[in-house]
């Protein structure tokens, strides 16, 4: 949260997006025992997400429980003129997300787990591609790298520690 100044404000509207439900099974004495896992996507539509994973015996209470797991993991995202500030990729274990910005009037071209992350974070505007493996959970969690990597240009400059006015004005060293 630290890449951008507004705070996520727990008391505003969220929506919710499961992206994947899957039933495990472990085998005991008497047969099989199945429960099942859900994974969760929350946001506000106005830059702020989560993701969670949920697991119980039964599939509405597995989705119950990733919401509440996504809720305590929102992060801000930094949006400018409907899209991302600059390109970033994402990285989680053999899965990496490529996420662009893009021109108003694109829309959203991304897949089916990225689109619901960038959907549920309210940017307007965005390109992505997925490399690597396509497993749901993987792809999310690169999707969330991505997104934390984001920086503004008053960002970049306080970690530098100089205002932001002296970024866009010096010439890069060659």
């Amino acid at each position: 949260m630290a890449n951008n100044p507004q705070q996520f404000n727990p008391e505003e509207e969220l929506h919710e997006h499961t992206v994947a439900i899957n039933r495990v099974a472990k085998v005991v004495k008497g047969g099989r025992r199945f429960s099942f896992s859900a994974l969760v996507v929350v946001g506000d539509g106005k830059g702020s997400v989560g993701v969670g994973k949920g697991k119980a015996g039964e599939v509405p209470e597995a989705i119950r429980k990733g919401g509440e797991r996504a809720k305590r993991s929102m992060i801000v995202v930094p949006i400018i003129n409907s899209t991302i500030p600059h390109l970033v990729v994402g990285h989680f274990g053999a899965s990496k997300v490529i996420l662009r910005p893009a021109s108003a009037g694109t829309g959203i071209i991304a897949g089916g787990t990225v689109r619901a992350i960038i959907e549920s974070a309210g940017i307007p505007n965005i390109l992505s591609k997925v490399l690597g493996s396509r497993n749901p959970h993987n792809v999310v969690r690169a999707t969330i790298d991505g997104l934390r990597r984001l920086s503004t240009r008053e960002g970049f400059a306080k970690r530098l520690g100089r205002t932001g006015d002296d970024t866009a004005t010096e010439q890069p060293q060659l």
